[in-house]
């Protein structure tokens, strides 16, 4: 499904380009992913900007517009918690550069 890019802010249409680029290799990609807690009150703890499947292993994607490091390590050691990630990389929407993290 093809994804208009007007109407879309910058940080998604970063996720976009993203997605283009990764697509041939992967079995399925999921975006916005988020994130609940186990309990009762399954609250809302994160949400990953792109999640990527190939051989039942997880990679997950952080999309920053700018180069902000510390953040994206942050909130990946959050998502590690949380789900089986094998390996996870960050995206800066300004360089189009994907770091592995």
């Amino acid at each position: 499904m093809e994804v208009t890019t007007d109407k879309l802010n910058k940080h998604d249409r970063y996720v976009e380009e993203l997605c283009d680029l990764i697509e041939g290799d992967y079995d399925h990609i999921s975006k916005n992913v988020l994130l609940h807690s186990n309990d009762r009150r399954r609250r809302v703890i994160g949400e990953i900007d792109v999640i990527a499947v190939k051989d039942h292993k997880y990679d997950v994607y952080e999309v920053k517009c700018s180069p902000r490091f510390v953040k994206t390590r942050k909130q990946i050691q959050r998502i590690r918690k949380h789900v089986p990630v094998n390996k996870a990389f960050f995206y800066c929407g300004m360089s189009g550069v994907i770091v592995e993290i």
